[in-house]
């Protein structure tokens, strides 16, 4: 029995001086079953052939023919055609190329990435002078070195130092308190300048490698300075040794050993 879309197809094949190959195989489900090829008048194979095997499908086939039915394609496919004839001088118009390529899509640039947003820059530490209000967050800074001490003896400490004019420093970020720093201002008798001192320097633990120890340091030395002070000591104990490779890092020498008794 006889498919009349196949039929169909074999006569617009003709229509176009094709031949339509259609596959042998009767058996559904084998690789060739229901393909179709086109050959010219010579059987010289023009679309969806391997060897002598069709491989197309037939609307693969109908695509190819509806596409050589918009153009002359005579030429390109040695289809012996009327030769037209043209005017003296009249170049002869270039043919389109037979074969069943698909276009070339079109260029499209690949989008731009979106920058990354730019990281917040972090907070700035803020120096200031130690507040009444700082007890209870100095007290824990304290105990990081080591030092038991409630708030209530630090509220009375602050407001003797702050009477002497020697309030510590503290470092805050975003207005809380990370970083202290205790200073004081000697007079001795073997010395023609008073003395300056750097008695307590701590720095909270996740506020450390941001730099706040040095400001601490750099803005004491200062204030000492304009005290009149020529010369400043740090106290530092024993066991904190990465402590003792900072202060040398800024400059400082060991000099002495620091003894003390408990009265």
């Amino acid at each position: 029995m006889t498919d009349p879309r196949l039929d169909q197809l074999a006569g617009s094949a003709r229509n176009r001086g094709l031949k339509l190959v259609r596959s042998r195989v009767r058996t559904p489900g084998k690789r060739s079953f229901g393909k179709v090829g086109l050959t010219d008048q010579s059987d010289k194979p023009v679309f969806g052939l391997d060897g002598k095997e069709p491989t197309a499908t037939p609307d693969e086939v109908e695509l190819y023919l509806r596409n050589l039915g918009a153009q002359d394609w005579g030429a390109s496919l040695d289809i012996a055609v009327p030769a037209r004839k043209r005017k003296p001088g009249a170049t002869k118009p270039k043919q389109a190329a037979a074969n069943d390529a698909e276009p070339r899509p079109r260029f499209q640039p690949k989008p731009e990435p979106e920058p990354e947003p730019e990281p917040a820059p972090p907070p700035k530490p803020i120096l200031r002078a130690a507040k009444p209000s700082d007890a209870e967050v100095i007290v824990e800074l304290i105990k990081f070195l080591g030092h038991e001490i409630d708030e209530k003896s630090v509220r009375r400490n602050l407001a003797t130092l702050a009477k002497a004019g020697e309030a510590p420093l503290v470092a805050t970020l975003d207005k809380k308190v990370v970083g202290l720093c205790g200073i004081h201002r000697m007079v001795t008798v073997h010395r023609p300048a008073p003395v300056g001192r750097i008695n307590t320097l701590v720095v909270a633990k996740d506020a450390q490698d941001l730099g706040i120890g040095r400001l601490l340091v750099e803005a004491a030395e200062q204030f000492l300075k304009k005290a009149g002070c020529q010369l400043v000591e740090v106290t530092s104990n024993d066991r904190r040794t990465a402590a003792h490779a900072f202060y040398r890092h800024l400059g400082y020498e060991r000099t002495s050993i620091r003894f003390f008794k408990k009265l």
